[in-house]
């Protein structure tokens, strides 16, 4: 039933303009025939909750029937969220200041919420760190994040200023910056370049799933709605496949640093997996996981738990054998 209603609610609010526009990129770009595509979209939506992005991005076009079964769809990930997360303790995830107060053991950086916090408190907080990532409790894809650095912490005045503008931006969670491995540095050094690392937690216990590396370009975030790019990495920590970005172009090396993608291995990865593992059995009501990491300089950090992940899996030109991610889950999972 479940299903049902994702699909009605897909089809009443789905943008027809932007689906035909893809189905014209697809038929042109395949050589078939804009009708034919069109018909195909319709029969993946039915049979495996596709959407018109989905068909699109996970190239559905160049697949039959059985290798469609193995995707990951919009609508898949929603009916394991359904299944999977209770609504009751979501909302540990959706709250960047709750998340901090649970999950804290796992941040290893200093933190304060200035609606709580004075600005006093806010002035001592400077002085001992001034370089700061401030960032809304509610903000999602990087809106709203920033980095400010203090040059003179002495000045008082100044930082209580900095205070009352951050209140009235509303960029109320203030973090210590974080600085990531040398590693990382060579790869893009503008941003903290993370990882979302998927979890799922089954009687108690955390597995890991798949990860996903996500690099900036050119900005100082690394989501991929902010300009940033992602790949894959393989369960050695190493990067087999092109970086891809919004506009969906693709990079073996970095276009800013000329560093090579593919080959890349992420320090501390094996280190970074039993961090994730260990932060999924915490709050076991919300089985399924998607954790933003970071590689510091001292190790991995966790900096945000999303109860509602993304679906990301390797497009079936990037495949070796044309298989989405879903044989892996049901290793775990019932879907």
């Amino acid at each position: 039933m479940a299903k049902v209603r994702y699909m009605m609610a897909r089809i009443l609010k789905m943008n027809y303009f932007k689906m035909f526009r893809i189905a014209g990129q697809v038929s042109k770009k395949c050589d078939k025939s804009f009708v034919g595509v069109v018909k195909d979209m319709v029969h993946c939506g039915i049979k495996f909750q596709a959407g018109y992005y989905d068909y699109q991005e996970f190239e559905f076009y160049k697949l039959n029937d059985e290798q469609r079964a193995t995707f990951l769809t919009r609508g898949k990930n929603n009916s394991i969220i359904i299944k999977y997360n209770d609504k009751e303790y979501m909302g540990l995830f959706d709250d960047k200041i709750a998340f901090n107060n649970k999950f804290n053991e796992f941040l290893n950086r200093d933190w304060m919420d200035i609606n709580k916090d004075s600005a006093d408190d806010f002035v001592k907080f400077i002085k001992k760190h001034p370089v700061i990532i401030a960032k809304p409790s509610d903000g999602i894809g990087g809106i709203g994040v920033e980095k400010y650095r203090i040059k003179n912490t002495d000045d008082e005045p100044d930082i209580r200023r900095l205070y009352e503008l951050l209140k009235k931006k509303k960029q109320n969670l203030i973090e210590t910056f974080i600085t990531q491995h040398p590693d990382m540095n060579v790869l893009y050094a503008k941003s903290v370049n993370t990882m979302r690392m998927f979890t799922f937690c089954k009687d108690g216990k955390g597995h890991f799933l798949q990860a996903i590396l996500k690099i900036g370009n050119g900005g100082v975030v690394d989501n991929f709605s902010s300009g940033g790019m992602y790949t894959f990495v393989d369960d050695d920590g190493t990067v087999s496949v092109p970086a891809i970005d919004k506009e969906d172009h693709q990079y073996e090396k970095h276009p800013v640093t000329g560093t090579d993608i593919i080959g890349f291995h992420v320090p501390m990865f094996d280190d970074a997996v039993k961090l994730v593992e260990h932060a999924a059995e915490v709050v076991p009501q919300v089985g399924y996981v998607g954790w933003d990491v970071a590689i510091s300089d001292n190790g991995p950090v966790i900096i945000e738990g999303n109860s509602f992940p993304g679906v990301f899996q390797k497009r079936a030109s990037l495949s070796d054998d044309n298989t989405g991610i879903i044989p892996k889950y049901r290793k775990y999972m019932d879907i």
